[in-house]
């Protein structure tokens, strides 16, 4: 099953550290293959650096991917965490 969502980044920060340390923490739950997109560059949604190098901001949409058994689960846990 493949699942795509887009997702606003609502913290004032954007994906700061302590936020993508959180995201990869919730993503790491699932064994879905999970990406997350920003203007056509994708990374694993389970690598801190990855997620940094994104460099969302404040009301950047991104498009988050899941693929596997468990990935409406995995987006709805990444849902629930912004």
């Amino acid at each position: 099953m493949s699942i795509i969502e887009k997702i606003p980044i609502l913290h004032r920060l954007g994906m700061h550290l302590r936020a993508g340390a959180e995201l990869v923490k919730v993503a790491s739950r699932f064994q879905s293959r999970i990406r997350v997109s920003r203007d056509g560059a994708g990374v694993d949604a389970k690598s801190i650096l990855g997620l940094l190098t994104l460099g969302a901001i404040y009301g950047t949409v991104l498009e988050f991917s899941a693929e596997g058994e468990d990935a409406p689960q995995a987006i709805e846990a990444i849902r629930s965490e912004e």
